[in-house]
């Protein structure tokens, strides 16, 4: 299975930075040039840290399950699209944020 939207509300699996335990979260995602997208205001969110200290995430959606590596986007450019696809026609969509890029395992795509 492909994840085909654009926008969509997955489950986002991490491994807790100083636990190593797994944590889920539901976020609203952001599929843009075969890449998934999660972004927040700022970079102090617990998933947030887990997936830059812990690079290996899950994504689970549609009873499927995406391995994936997770990595900083530093491009403001990409972080500002990112927010408009995510926030289409919504004021927030021009608010400064931090976002994760998750590559997801060529084997499942």
């Amino acid at each position: 299975m492909e994840i085909q939207e654009e926008r969509f509300r997955p489950v986002l699996v991490t491994k807790g930075r100083k636990t190593g335990k797994s944590h889920s979260v539901w976020l609203r995602a952001v599929n843009y040039n075969g890449k998934i997208y999660f972004s927040r205001h700022r970079p102090d969110g617990d998933w947030f840290q887990n997936a830059i200290v812990n690079s290996e995430v899950k994504i689970q959606y549609k009873d499927t399950e995406f391995i994936g590596n997770a990595s900083l986007v530093t491009d403001e450019k990409l972080n500002q699209k990112i927010s408009q696809l995510k926030y289409p026609g919504e004021q927030r969509a021009n608010e400064k944020r931090v976002a994760i890029e998750v590559t997801l395992d060529s084997n499942q795509k």
